[in-house]
C-alpha cells in the first residue's frame, strides 16, 4: 500500500468547488481568529487558561511555566499535524521519529511514547495504560477547530493527577457556536496530501460535523532509501452544544482510522469516542461541571499485538465560594478494560487481559496573604490497581510588586504510575522468560521538584517569561537480571535542572516577533546494588538545549508572510546531531472567504535526522505544500 501516492478523494474537490462559488457568509467563524490575531499583548495576557489549577485564570497571572499556542499561530505556521503544532512552544522538545511517530517532551526524558507527559483533548486523556506514553499516529484533528494548546512544563499531578510529571498538554477545540458555516480546503505537498470539510449550523443547539482525509508519503533512511512507512488516516464526528439559563451542555462524538505501512504488515490504529459534558455556573455562586466519556482504542500490528482498550471516565468539579476564597475540590473515576491478542512468540504481555480502575479526589484553595501575595495549596489522592493510593501535593506561591510584573514560586510531588508494559511483559511468550520476565516488584516513579520564575510586559508591545527549575526523579525504571530472568524494577535516579523562556514584541501594528528557547542538564546515577542493563538509553535522550523564532509580517491588506527558524541541540546520547531548520509561509486571500497559501519545511541546510539510530534513522528535508481554503 502507497496511500502517499494517492489522491485526495473528488468528493472533497467538490464540496470545495462549491464553497467558492457560494454567495452564503457565516461571518461568526473568522471573527473569532481575526479577533484573536488583532489583540494587543496585553489582550493576549488576559486569556484565560484553566490547565495550571482547572479554574480560569488570566495567563499573565498564572504561577506556572506555560505557553498558549493559538488559533491563529497554528494558521499561519502551515503546520499540518499536532505535533508540528507543538514545535510551537518553544519549551517543548518534539522530534519526529518516522513518517507519523514523533517523540515528544518536556524538560527531558524523550522518547516516542514519553512517558511523563500527559496529553489531553478537551479533557480527555490519550494516554496509553498499556504503553505509558502517547500514540502520535493515533492523534489527529481539524487544526482549523483548535482554539488554544495550552502547555504547561513542569509537574501538576494535583490537577491531572499520575503521569502529568514533566508537563500536560491540553488541547481545547472551538465551541460549536463559533464555528458556524462551511470551511473546506485541500492541500498538497512533496511528502503529504490533506483534504478536510466542517460544517456548523443552528442556534439551540449549535451543531458542527466535520471530516478530513490525510495522505502521508513514506520517508527516506540517511542514504536515501525509502522507509515502509507511507499512511492514510481518516477521521470524522460531530459536535452539539446548547445553553439554558446558567447551564450549558457539550456532546462531541468522533472516530478516526489510520493505515500504516510497515513489515510485515499494514498497522491500523483506530478508534472513536463519545463525551458529554455540563457547566453549570451561576451569575454568583458555585461552579459545577461533570464531564463523562467512553473511548476504543484499536491498535492491530502484524506480528505483535491486537489490542482493545475501552475507557470508562466520569469526573466532576466543584468551585464554591468561603468567605473571600473559592476552594476547588473535585473527583472522579475510570474503569478500562484492556483486551489484548499476542501474536508474536518473542514477547507477550501476561495476562493477555486486564481490567485498569483509577479512582482520585483533589482539592485545592488560593489565599491571599498579603495585598500582592497568594498562596496557593492543592493535594491529589489517587489510586491504581498496580501501588494503591499515590498522593501528589502542590504548593505555589506569587506575588505581583507591580500589575505588569509577576513572580511565582512552586514547589511539587508528581508519579507516574506503573503502565502494563512495566510489570507484564515478557519475552519470549512462553516460559522460561530469560530475556525479560516482567516487573513484578515494579512501583510508581517519583519527581520532587522546585520551580521559581518571572514574567513581565514593561512596555505594552513587549512581553516576556522565563523559569528556572531542579528536579529529583526517584526509582526510575531499569532493566536488571534477575534469577528468572531480566526484571524491570526502579533502580535509578536522576537530577535535573534548566532554564526556559519566551518572549514576544509587537515591532509594529503589521510585524510581530516572537521567540523562545531552553536549557536544560540531566545527571542520572544507579541506585546501590543496581545492575541496570538497559542503559541510560531506556530513559530517553534530550538535547541540552533548543531554541525558536518566528516572524509573522502582514502585507498590505491581504497578505501574509511568516518565518519561522528553530535549532535543536545534538541529542544527549550522542545518536543525533543538532541541526538548525526554516520554514516560511506566504498566505494570500484572493476575496475575504478564499485564502490561498504556500509553506516550505526545513529549506535550509542539508537533510537532517530528528531521532533514531545512525543506521535506521530518518532524515528531513525541503519540501513544499501548497493550500487553498474557503472559510467565511
Amino acid at each position: 500500500m502507497h496511500p502517499g501516492n494517492r489522491p485526495v478523494p473528488v468528493l472533497l474537490l467538490v464540496v470545495i468547488a462549491l464553497a467558492l462559488a457560494s454567495p452564503v457568509a457565516f461571518a461568526d467563524d473568522q471573527l473569532a481568529a481575526n479577533d484573536l490575531a488583532n489583540l494587543s499583548l496585553e489582550q493576549l495576557g488576559n486569556i484565560e487558561v484553566t490547565s495550571v489549577s482547572l479554574r480560569r485564570e488570566r495567563l499573565s497571572e498564572v504561577p506556572a511555566s506555560i505557553y498558549v499556542i493559538t488559533a491563529e499561530d497554528i494558521r499561519r505556521s502551515g503546520v499540518k499535524t499536532i505535533p508540528e503544532a507543538l514545535r510551537l512552544a518553544p519549551t517543548l522538545e518534539v522530534a519526529r521519529a518516522d513518517a507519523n511517530q514523533y517523540a515528544v517532551s518536556a524538560r527531558g526524558f524523550a522518547s516516542v511514547l514519553a512517558n511523563k507527559m500527559l496529553v489531553l483533548i478537551d479533557g480527555r486523556t490519550v494516554y496509553s495504560p498499556l504503553f505509558s506514553g502517547v500514540f502520535w499516529e493515533a492523534q489527529d484533528l481539524m487544526l482549523a477547530d483548535v482554539d488554544r494548546i495550552e502547555v504547561i512544563s513542569g509537574p501538576a499531578g494535583t490537577s491531572w493527577g499520575t503521569n502529568a510529571v514533566n508537563g500536560v498538554i491540553n488541547i481545547v477545540t472551538r465551541a460549536a457556536n463559533e464555528t458556524k458555516g462551511l470551511l473546506a480546503s485541500i492541500g498538497a505537498g512533496g511528502d503529504l496530501g490533506t483534504g478536510e470539510v466542517r460544517y456548523g449550523w443552528g442556534t439551540h443547539p449549535y451543531l458542527r460535523a466535520y471530516g478530513k482525509v490525510v495522505s502521508q508519503h513514506q520517508s527516506e533512511l540517511t542514504n536515501g532509501t525509502d522507509v515502509d512507512d507511507a499512511s492514510e488516516r481518516y477521521l470524522g464526528g460531530v459536535r452539539a452544544r446548547w445553553i439554558h439559563d446558567a447551564n450549558a451542555y457539550v456532546i462531541d462524538a468522533g472516530g478516526d482510522r489510520n493505515a500504516i505501512d510497515q513489515v510485515p504488515g499494514v498497522r491500523i490504529v483506530s478508534g472513536y469516542h463519545l463525551q458529554g459534558r455540563w457547566e453549570h455556573e451561576p451569575a454568583q455562586g458555585s461552579i459545577f461541571q461533570a464531564q463523562a466519556y467512553y473511548e476504543r482504542t484499536l491498535r492491530d500490528q502484524p506480528g505483535a499485538i491486537h489490542d482493545a482498550l475501552d475507557t470508562w471516565d466520569l469526573s466532576f468539579q466543584h468551585e464554591f465560594k468561603l468567605g473571600a476564597n473559592a476552594p476547588l475540590w473535585g473527583a472522579g473515576y475510570r474503569y478500562q478494560p484492556d483486551n489484548v491478542d499476542n501474536l508474536s512468540q518473542g514477547f507477550a504481555l501476561i495476562p493477555d487481559d486486564r481490567i485498569l480502575r483509577y479512582a482520585y479526589v483533589f482539592a485545592e484553595d488560593a489565599i491571599r496573604v498579603l495585598a500582592r501575595t497568594e498562596l496557593t495549596a492543592g493535594v491529589r489522592a489517587e489510586h491504581n490497581d498496580y501501588t494503591g493510593w499515590e498522593y501528589l501535593p502542590t504548593v505555589r506561591l506569587s506575588w505581583q510588586p507591580h500589575a505588569s510584573h509577576f513572580v511565582w514560586a512552586a514547589a511539587s510531588r508528581a508519579v507516574r504510575a506503573p503502565a502494563r508494559v512495566d510489570v507484564e511483559f515478557f519475552s519470549p511468550a512462553a516460559a522460561p522468560h530469560l530475556f525479560l520476565n516482567g516487573g513484578p516488584n515494579f512501583q510508581s516513579e517519583i519527581l520532587t521538584s522546585a520551580e521559581l520564575g518571572y514574567r513581565a510586559q514593561p512596555l505594552s508591545a513587549l512581553s516576556y517569561s522565563i523559569s528556572g527549575y531542579v528536579g529529583h526523579y526517584d526509582r526510575l525504571r531499569t532493566l536488571e537480571p534477575e534469577p528468572g530472568g531480566l526484571q524491570f524494577e526502579n533502580g535509578a535516579e536522576s537530577k535535573t535542572r534548566g532554564l526556559e523562556g519566551w518572549a514576544s514584541d509587537r515591532v509594529t501594528d503589521a510585524w510581530r516577533l516572537t521567540g523562545g528557547g531552553y536549557v536544560q542538564h540531566r545527571e542520572t546515577d544507579l541506585d546501590p546494588g543496581s545492575h541496570d542493563v538497559g542503559g541510560a538509553a531506556t530513559l530517553g535522550a534530550d538535547p541540552d538545549n533548543g531554541w525558536t523564532l518566528r516572524s509573522a509580517f502582514d502585507l498590505l491588506e491581504n497578505g501574509e508572510a511568516d518565518i519561522w527558524a528553530r535549532h535543536v541541540g545534538p541529542l544527549g546520547d550522542g545518536s543525533v546531531p543538532g541541526y538548525t531548520s526554516l520554514n516560511a509561509r506566504l498566505g494570500w486571500r484572493l476575496r475575504s472567504d478564499v485564502e490561498l497559501s504556500l509553506a516550505g519545511y526545513d529549506l535550509v541546510g542539508p537533510r537532517h535526522a530528528e531521532w533514531g539510530s545512525p543506521a535506521n534513522r530518518t532524515t528531513w528535508g525541503p519540501t513544499l505544500f501548497a493550500q487553498i481554503q474557503y472559510r467565511p
